[in-house]
């Protein structure tokens, strides 16, 4: 195989209470890549068609994955003597909230992972891809590339050493994700985090995380419901949202199980059960930004159980 095209999911990230450790797939929301053979070594990026971003591969979240890559397949395997070329084909905007340096940092690692024939397992490549996050926000963190690499919902259980597991979703869960037409750099958001927290609000936390990944594996979506709150990132990051209170009550009120903010923002999820309801939701959370007069795109999908997918 000397060519590659595959889809690249978008994500949702910390699903509220599992700020940095949390993750899921969406299934109908996401960029393509295209990723060839060459003969002059090294990583290249051709072409970028959607998006404003550099083509400078040291410049480039999916050109950085790569390097870091190759250099470990070279530490693993030897000298390579062929390069890769990659286009890209934005359809995540950046600064959306929903994984667009993820979709084409995991993208760059899985294509030339597979034209190398795996050298490396899927969930190895993560490793990889953090560090075109890096590059995105200054911290290499996994809670996008985990589950586009991997599919359905991940949990970064630790960074040192990296421990992530893959959990499947319960089969009537749908996501509902709107985005407001403004960006918010992940690195504007992270900044006004506080670097301490009580120990009460901890607690707190950490019952919802439990609390979740129970309700998933166990298919309860009352208790995944309960334990969709955040304690300690939402209240501080929701002021940077046009409407989010309101957005966040109206999904509730059109019977989400629970909502909150899509990675960093300026992005909001609702989970549900069930295709109608999701299909409610969205309507309900458009009409919100209609009266506002803000524009937005709306996207309603299955957990993507899959991950990458070669077209």
């Amino acid at each position: 195989m000397n060519e590659i095209k595959i889809f690249c999911p978008a994500t949702i990230a910390n699903l509220s209470c599992g700020f940095d450790v949390l993750g899921l797939c969406l299934d109908n929301v996401g960029d393509e890549m295209i990723i060839k053979k060459s003969t002059t070594k090294g990583i290249r990026i051709t072409k970028i068609v959607g998006a404003d971003l550099p083509l400078e591969t040291e410049q480039n979240v999916a050109g950085v994955a790569a390097l870091a890559l190759i250099e470990a397949v070279e530490a693993k395997l030897g000298p390579i003597t062929i390069g890769f070329d990659i286009e890209i084909y934005k359809n995540i905007k950046a600064g959306s909230g929903i994984g667009s340096s993820a979709a084409s940092a995991a993208g760059a690692v899985f294509g030339i992972n597979a034209l190398l024939e795996s050298p490396f397992e899927i969930k190895d490549l993560v490793q990889f891809a953090m560090q075109g996050e890096k590059l995105a926000c200054g911290n290499a963190h996994a809670d996008n590339v985990a589950p586009a690499l991997l599919g359905g919902f991940t949990l970064v259980r630790s960074y040192t050493p990296l421990d992530i597991i893959k959990i499947e979703s319960p089969s009537e869960l749908y996501a509902t994700v709107v985005h407001p037409q403004i960006e918010l750099k992940t690195s504007d958001a992270r900044s006004v985090l506080k670097q301490n927290v009580s120990l009460k609000s901890a607690i707190m936390q950490w019952g919802n995380v439990g609390g979740l990944i129970a309700g998933l594996y166990t298919q309860d979506y009352d208790l995944i419901g309960r334990s969709l709150h955040d304690e300690i990132v939402e209240p501080i990051r929701s002021v940077l949202i046009p409407g989010f209170d309101l957005i966040k009550q109206t999904a509730l009120e059109n019977g989400a199980l629970g909502s909150g903010i899509s990675g960093s923002g300026p992005s909001i999820f609702a989970l549900s059960k069930g295709a109608a309801t999701a299909q409610k939701i969205a309507k309900a959370m458009s009409a919100v930004y209609e009266e506002m007069n803000l524009p937005y795109e709306i996207h309603v999908s299955k957990v993507n159980d899959q991950g990458m997918k070669i077209i």
